[in-house]
């Protein structure tokens, strides 16, 4: 076997897993995954039929990834999050062909005991405070806190928050990577 799973993890059947995943504790893998190289899936973990996750995708403990999520390379998901994917549950209905998707962009982090309302995408290397509700959609570099989560400045690729001067341009302290702000959207330059 190319990843590792804990005697305690259940992988379905027609998963794809690539080399290096490791699967720990309690989790379940549904049918039809595909997880990516070097992937990290924490304790009781669920991953529901059809996600897809990147490379190098963490998944800290407790974190339920529902049909219609797809996370790119270098997602972290921090403990306890949450998907969503139907907008209007009901017990009493079933909504299994109308689950919405929801797209975290390469690099993103999304903190512990957030919860991510379906439909609305992550940007690129977007930060999403622990214990928020996402419910629009981030742009990348976003840095976003609260219930409804709201934008309160920019991250670096490297997790920094970005200073912009009056010309619109910040520098990461740790990488010394240039940043560039026009129109309120963020690039790498």
């Amino acid at each position: 076997m190319e990843y590792f799973a804990h005697e305690s993890a259940i992988v379905d059947e027609g998963c794809t897993i690539g080399e290096g995943t490791k699967i720990w504790h309690f989790s379940h893998i549904m049918s039809n995954c595909v997880l990516g190289e070097n992937c990290n899936i924490g304790q009781n973990v669920v991953v529901s039929p059809d996600v897809i996750l990147g490379n190098n995708v963490k998944v800290q403990n407790n974190v339920s990834l529902y049909t219609g999520v797809v996370c790119e390379d270098d997602v972290f998901l921090g403990p306890s999050m949450v998907f969503t994917n139907v907008t209007n549950p009901r017990s009493g209905v079933n909504r299994r062909g109308q689950y919405s998707k929801t797209t975290v962009k390469k690099g993103a982090s999304i903190g512990a005991n957030a919860t991510i309302v379906c439909g609305h995408d992550i940007g690129e290397y977007a930060f999403i405070g622990a214990g928020s509700v996402v419910t629009k959609h981030i742009p990348s570099y976003a840095l976003v806190v609260g219930n409804p989560a709201r934008q309160i400045g920019w991250m670096s690729e490297y997790g920094h928050r970005l200073n912009f001067d009056e010309s619109g341009i910040a520098i990461c302290p740790e990488s010394n990577d240039k940043y560039e702000l026009i129109d309120n959207q963020v690039r790498k330059i």
